[in-house]
This record gives C-alpha cells, structure tokens and sequence, in this order.
C-alpha cells in the first residue's frame, strides 16, 4: 500500500537524536533553543517556540491572543477538528465560516460576514499547504482590532506573494507529525514577531511558570514564579534534534513535493473526472496534501466507492477532511449541517492522494495508472 504520506528519516536524523540521547539534558535543554532559533530563522520570523505537537501550537496561540470566555474565533469549516477544538480549549465559541471552493481555504468575505463585537480572532488554515488569502485576511483582523492566527501545519516552507509563511500573521502554527513536511516524531511550533506573544506562549507552555529548569540551573536559583494557568506542553530535547536535523532538508522535500504535484497536475490533464485544486498565481505551496475533485457529472459511483477501489489498487487514498461542524461534539452545540454549501459539498468529491518525497517518479504513475483504470471503470 502506498500511503498518502510518510516520513523520510536519514541517517543523520538517527546520529541527532542519539547525540542528545547520550547528553545530560533530554528535556528543557539547549536543544530546543537551537532549534527554535533555526526555525525562526527558516521561516524569517522573530520568534519560534516549540511545543509537544501542533495541537498544542494552536492552544498555545489562543492563550497568548487573548482568548477566553465570551469571545468569538472564526475557523474555517474545512480543516482537522484541532483548528477548532484549540478554540474551546479557552472557554471561546467557534464561529466556522465556508470556503473557496477552487482552493478549500477560507473565504475572506464569509469571514468578515462573520465578524461580531465578541470575536477576538480569525484562525485560517492554510489548506493542503497552499497559503490562505493572508492579506486580505489581514485587512479584516486590522479593520476590526483581531488577532490573526495562520494554522499552517500544512505549509512549512510555503511563500505567500514573496513572503515565507511563519512571518506573516500575528501567530503562525506549525505541526511536526511524521506526514508533515518535517517531523519530530510529535512536534509543533508558534511563530511571531511579536515579543510579548512569544513571552506568553514560552509561558504556557510551561505551566505558567516564568523560568524552566535549565535556566534556573545556570542562573543558580531554586525559586520559580507560576503567573498564569498553563500546561506541560514542552518538547524534548531529542525530538528537537531530530526536527532541526530535518530542518536541514525542508527546501529539498518542498521541491520534491513540488515536482510529484506537477507530474500529477499533467497526468490528470489526461484524466476526465479527476480534477486538483487550483494553485494561486501568487503563492507557493508546501504541498503536504494533494487534493482532487471528483466530476460526479462523469461518474455512476459516489466518492467513497472510488476511494475502495483506489485502495484496493494498493493507493492509500484518503479524505481531509470531514467538515468540522459536522463532528457529533459541535452538532451538539448547535451547528447545523447545511449552513456551509461549499466546504460540505467539496468533502463528498474530494480525494488526497499519495505525495511524500521518498516518493519515485514511478510510484506517481502507478497511482495515475490507477485513478484512470478506476475512472474507465466507473465513468457514466
């Protein structure tokens, strides 16, 4: 089975972890500073603090925003439930707006269609690894006083008209799970620029205290301050070591991810029913995910009979994502199927299929050789 993502770990990535392994410090030592310092770098932003996964990434932004109880934060409708769930975590309420439906990233007029005197932030999700419309999002967030969260677990390594994702928002989350474009085993990571955020998210992270062990050793003290409410949301040194190790090699997987996008955007030129998503001009993708729609105007089959027998052509297929709103948790707290057209129409055609760099050139045609049996077999 060919799965639609897989991590790439080299050698080097081995000798990182078992440097660290054989150090005194697996956890709050000076490999995370040196790879937060690496990472702020790769993505020219300010500030980067590491956490234990990108949930928590997310978690952490909306405590350094500011959110809490009575507010409102608009997420798209299109995405994985930890965009919104990280909005509940803080006592808010979760607006979802639609999206576009060339790309399934947020629409910019539902979401300022959406804006209230309670909302606080907008989180938009860079979907499929294809930056958001930053710009005019960020025209919202200013026109209203918002804080602008980019969830961009999809698109490390992305650039939005000149600009590398991670620089561009007020805070900007990343996910290092082993299908992202870097892993750490688990991972994630907020940038900003801003250097009150980023004191809240370091913060957080650690419980709400002000120093970690670390610092308290160096600095020869055994007091610490809790000032706020926080959590356990460290990254250890050793899975910082593999995430900068493998931060060596981000450009070299987006351009391999790039090149396995465009032999599948022309091979499905030749391909009736099977369509991807739109690439922006102005934009360029991380490409974690490669989406296409199905043509049910060509079909007799629905979706899920074309991804069985994609599967059983050994094409690990898969489907990102079921709209949020429509999870049995937000049912329950009112969401109603229906008040998002394009996101849940777009979730009954689409299809993600396989791109990872380890990936051959070979392996894209064995998957394009499938989807044009699987078509001529189903076509109407």
């Amino acid at each position: 089975m060919l799965p639609y993502g897989r991590q790439t770990i080299e050698e080097e990535d081995i000798e990182a972890v078992v440097a660290v392994l054989r150090s005194d410090w697996l956890t709050t030592g000076p490999a995370v500073p040196a790879f937060e310092s690496t990472f702020a770098a790769a993505v020219d932003a300010g500030h980067a603090i590491a956490l234990s996964n990108g949930t928590a990434a997310l978690h952490a932004a909306m405590f350094a925003a500011g959110v809490g109880e009575g507010d409102e934060v608009i997420v798209p409708a299109m995405t994985f439930v930890a965009s919104a769930n990280c909005v509940r975590y803080q006592g808010a309420t979760v607006v979802f707006a639609d999206v576009s439906p060339d790309t399934l990233n947020v629409d910019p007029d539902r979401v300022a269609a959406a804006v209230t005197p309670r909302t606080r932030a907008i989180v938009t999700v860079d979907y499929a690894g294809q930056p958001s419309d930053l710009d005019e999002l960020r025209e919202i967030a200013d026109r209203h006083n918002l804080v602008l969260v980019e969830d961009a677990s999809h698109a490390l390594g992305a650039r939005y008209r000149g600009r590398r994702v991670g620089s561009i928002a007020d805070l900007t989350t990343f996910s290092l799970h082993p299908v992202k474009l870097i892993t750490s085993g688990e991972g994630g990571v907020v940038t900003t620029n801003d250097p009150e955020l980023a004191r809240r998210l370091r913060l957080f992270r650690n419980h709400g205290i002000t120093s970690d062990h670390r610092q308290r050793e160096v600095s020869g003290t055994a007091y610490y301050e809790m000032t706020d409410l926080g959590y356990n949301y460290r990254l250890t040194d050793f899975q910082s070591a593999l995430g900068q190790s493998q931060l060596s090699r981000l450009a070299a997987s987006v351009a391999r991810r790039t090149e396995i996008a465009n032999l599948y955007d022309a091979g499905f030129r030749q391909i009736p029913a099977i369509t991807p998503l739109r690439r922006v001009e102005d934009r360029q993708s991380g490409w974690h995910l490669y989406v296409v729609e199905l043509d049910f105007a060509r079909l007799r089959v629905g979706r899920d009979e074309i991804l069985s027998a994609l599967r059983a052509e050994n094409i690990g297929v898969n489907v990102h994502y079921v709209p949020v709103p429509w999870q049995p948790y937000y049912q329950a707290l009112g969401h109603t199927v229906g008040d998002r057209p394009v996101a849940e129409g777009a979730y009954q055609r689409i299809l993600s299929l396989p791109i990872f760099p380890a990936m051959s050139d070979q392996d894209v045609e064995d998957v394009l050789a499938a989807c044009e049996k699987v078509v001529r077999a189903y076509h109407s």
